[in-house]
């Protein structure tokens, strides 16, 4: 039995729809062995599939597949700590359990790049598993079954602060508000922001954050969902955010803010009660660099 920790992720980052995304030190814990049957509890009594359609069997098996090795079972202990369907990459760590697990009891065939691919076969979309596998800030684009992608390790004095409704929303609700099609004036307006963004955080540019987390592809049409999104966005800038954007497919509102606001928390959770929302949750976070790795 081997014990895996998985770290949250944060996709989109505003306008890199679908190809940004950062791992954060909120992790879930898998540990995984070889089994003549399949065995799948949790350690933390949160509730999930025991059976065959537990994403992190369907994602080892899928690797067990491809080395044609055959697989009799698993024995799998979920330890979760990941908002499940709230935008912070629940599935993708899953994925990611599954994939890194599988591939250690087969004795490792697998490379990074592989196990990048592989991921985003599954997943559809690499914003979340690949940052989730490798950690840091990942820019990624998925071609031809390739995932392309680079790796920036952010060391500064940054706190996200992720604000998780009580409510799930899933990947496929949110993705249903989207148009089919957009303007070439809002592409534009995409590609600025997302090529600035990453490239401001890793030079400390923070003044430029509130600009590149501006969106015209997806978060407008998903604000709609998230109940006082606009006034909780507002707000987080009277508090000195550096920059607030949807999570993933949100619910989930995160803010990056200077580790030296340390009112932030304090005066966002009193905002959230005014507004009677005293059942949504606040994190405090900070860049994962490492990525999933296996713990004692």
């Amino acid at each position: 039995m081997i014990k895996i920790q998985i770290p949250a992720t944060s996709a989109n980052l505003g306008a890199g729809f679908d190809s940004l995304g950062l791992a954060v030190n909120l992790y879930n814990y898998v540990t995984i062995g070889l089994s003549d049957h399949l065995d799948i509890s949790t350690s933390d009594h949160s509730v999930v599939p025991t059976d065959e359609s537990n994403l992190i069997y369907i994602s080892a098996k899928y690797l067990f597949e491809e080395c044609g090795k055959p697989l009799e079972g698993l024995h799998i202990i979920q330890e979760n700590h990941i908002p499940m369907t709230r935008g912070l990459g629940s599935s993708s760590a899953c994925i990611i359990a599954g994939l890194y697990g599988a591939n250690i009891l087969l004795g490792n065939p697998f490379n990074t790049n592989e196990l990048v691919n592989i991921a985003t076969e599954i997943e559809g979309h690499p914003d979340n598993t690949t940052p989730a596998l490798l950690g840091g800030i990942v820019t990624a684009a998925y071609d031809q079954k390739q995932v392309y992608w680079t790796k920036q390790e952010i060391y500064r004095h940054l706190d996200f602060f992720a604000i998780v409704p009580d409510f799930e929303l899933s990947t496929t609700m949110a993705r249903k508000v989207l148009p089919d099609t957009v303007s070439h004036m809002d592409a534009r307006y995409n590609l600025s922001r997302a090529a600035l963004f990453s490239a401001s955080l890793l030079q400390g540019k923070y003044e430029n954050i509130r600009v590149a987390v501006n969106d015209k592809l997806h978060q407008p049409y998903r604000m709609s969902l998230i109940q006082y999104a606009h006034e909780i966005f507002d707000k987080t800038y009277q508090l000195g955010a550096y920059g607030t954007y949807i999570s993933g497919a949100g619910p989930t509102i995160m803010s990056i803010v200077n580790t030296e606001n340390r009112a932030f928390e304090t005066d966002i959770k009193d905002y959230l009660n005014e507004l009677g929302l005293t059942h949504w949750n606040i994190y405090r976070l900070a860049i994962d660099n490492l990525g999933t790795r296996v713990v004692s």
